[in-house]
């Protein structure tokens, strides 16, 4: 599998552009072990992987992966077919340096989701903490749009957000906080929510942040 290419970046000025600085100045700023999002393992994402029955050999992205470890984990395991997109060249470039020899067989795409149009599918979408923070209407559009486009039917998509009593802002910016419902909306009828669990996530701080995940199965 070849890494792919980074893309030509956005206008600094468009809202795209605005984005991709502010993750890669997130990544910039703090190892990521001190990031609040940093988890040692992924338990909760491994178990529901598990649970959706892919093969060692299916494609799974990872979407806003970043410099999770989950990628780690997954290649540990025996998965080969690995993608992972991030918005920031920054945080990937840290998961490649992590990962050693091992990232030449992984897919590194930097991309923004809301304007990415993927070139194949994905059995599998994995989804920690990226769609919590579109707070418009016509990003999450743009979001489910990708995610369709990626995900054939019978896929799988597991996403978790901040649940209802979860962290009203997460990095300096504001995010949406979702019930399995709510987010079972959001993606849509084409989409039948599975299997839903809850993590209190403690923080490298210390500080206690209230996740759902959902596993979802798209329609035949």
């Amino acid at each position: 599998m070849t890494p792919s290419d980074t893309p030509r970046s956005p206008n600094p000025e468009s809202p795209a552009g605005q984005r991709q600085h502010h993750w890669q100045q997130v990544y910039e700023s703090r190892p990521s072990d001190q990031l609040s999002w940093f988890q040692t393992a992924p338990t909760l994402s491994l178990s529901l992987i598990r649970s959706s029955g892919i093969p060692l050999s299916g494609r799974i992205i990872d979407v806003g992966g970043g410099s999770s470890n989950l990628i780690d984990h997954l290649f540990t395991t025996g998965y080969r077919s690995l993608t992972v997109l991030d918005i920031s060249e920054n945080a990937l470039a840290q998961s490649k340096q992590r990962l050693g020899p091992a990232a030449s067989q992984i897919n590194w795409i930097v991309a923004d989701i809301l304007a990415w149009n993927p070139e194949q599918h994905f059995d599998l979408w994995h989804d920690r903490a990226v769609f919590h923070f579109l707070t418009q209407p016509e990003d999450r559009q743009l979001y489910v749009t990708a995610l369709k486009a990626a995900l054939p039917p019978e896929g799988t998509a597991i996403i978790a957000t901040f649940a209802l009593d979860g962290p009203e802002r997460c990095s300096g910016l504001p995010v949406r906080r979702y019930s399995p419902q709510t987010l079972a909306a959001e993606l849509g009828n084409e989409f039948t929510l599975i299997e839903t669990a809850t993590e209190d996530h403690p923080t490298p701080s210390g500080a206690i942040q209230h996740f759902v995940y959902c596993r979802f199965q798209r329609r035949p």
